[in-house]
C-alpha cells in the first residue's frame, strides 16, 4: 500500500490540492461561513478521483501486484493526509482571526477549537457518502461527488442552524478561545473520534464494493 500511496502523491495529485491548501486563509475573512473552506478540500479529492478516471489511474493500478483493498487503502489515506494538511494548515489562520479585533463571526461557527471539532466530523461524514459510493460505480464519480455535496452542505446548515439558535452552541461553543475550553475541547476529541469511525467504515465498506466489482 505505501508505493500505491506514493503513486497516488506523484501521478494522481491534482494542482487544485494545494491551491485548495491554501484556502485556508479565508478563514481571515469576515463575517463568512467558514466551514465552506471544508467543501473545497472535498472538490481537490474530487478532481483527484476524476483525474484517475480520464488518465485509467485503477486500470493501471491494478495492472500492479497488488490488491484491490490496497488499491482502496492508498487513495483513502491520501484523502486522510490532504485533510489533516487543510486542517494544519488552518490553525494559524485561526489563530490570527482570534487575534484580529474585528468581533466574532455573525454568519455562523467563528474559527475556533469547537469549529475544528465540527470540521472533522464534517470530513468523516463526506468520507463515508463519497469513498463507498465512488467505490460502487468508479465511473460515476461526478454523480457520487454531487450527492456527497448536497449531503455536505446540508450538514453545514444544521451546524450554521444550531450556532444561532441553540444556546450552548451560540453561547459557549461559538465563543473566542480560550473561553468555555472544557467544552470546545470535548467538542473536538468527539469531532476526532467521529472522524476516525467513519473513516474506518468507509474505507472498510469500499474496500468491499471494490473487491465485487469486474472492472
Amino acid at each position: 500500500m505505501k508505493n500505491l500511496l506514493i503513486k497516488d502523491f506523484r501521478l494522481a495529485m491534482h494542482p487544485t490540492v494545494f491551491l485548495f491548501w491554501l484556502l485556508s486563509a479565508m478563514l481571515l475573512i469576515p463575517n463568512y461561513p467558514y466551514y465552506v473552506v471544508l467543501f473545497y478540500s472535498s472538490l481537490s479529492l474530487f478532481f483527484v478521483c476524476l483525474g484517475g478516471r480520464e488518465n485509467r489511474d485503477i486500470e493501471f493500478s491494478l495492472m500492479l501486484p497488488v490488491r484491490k483493498r490496497d488499491a482502496v487503502r492508498a487513495r483513502i489515506c491520501f484523502a486522510v493526509i490532504s485533510q489533516a494538511v487543510q486542517l494544519i494548515v488552518a490553525v494559524p489562520f485561526a489563530a490570527l482571526r482570534q487575534a484580529m479585533s474585528v468581533g466574532g463571526n455573525q454568519v455562523g461557527m467563528d474559527a475556533n477549537i469547537a469549529f475544528f471539532g465540527f470540521a472533522l466530523l464534517l470530513f468523516g461524514i463526506f468520507n463515508l457518502q463519497f469513498f463507498t459510493s465512488y467505490y460502487r460505480a468508479p465511473e460515476k464519480v461526478g454523480r457520487t461527488f454531487a450527492a456527497s455535496s448536497v449531503i455536505l452542505f446540508a450538514v453545514i446548515a444544521v451546524f450554521e442552524t444550531l450556532t444561532h439558535t441553540l444556546p450552548f452552541f451560540r453561547l459557549r461553543l461559538d465563543t473566542p478561545d480560550p473561553a468555555f475550553l472544557p467544552e470546545k475541547l470535548a467538542v473536538l476529541a468527539i469531532g476526532l473520534a467521529a472522524y476516525v469511525l467513519l473513516t474506518f467504515i468507509a474505507c472498510r465498506i469500499s474496500e468491499k464494493r471494490f473487491e465485487s466489482l469486474d472492472i
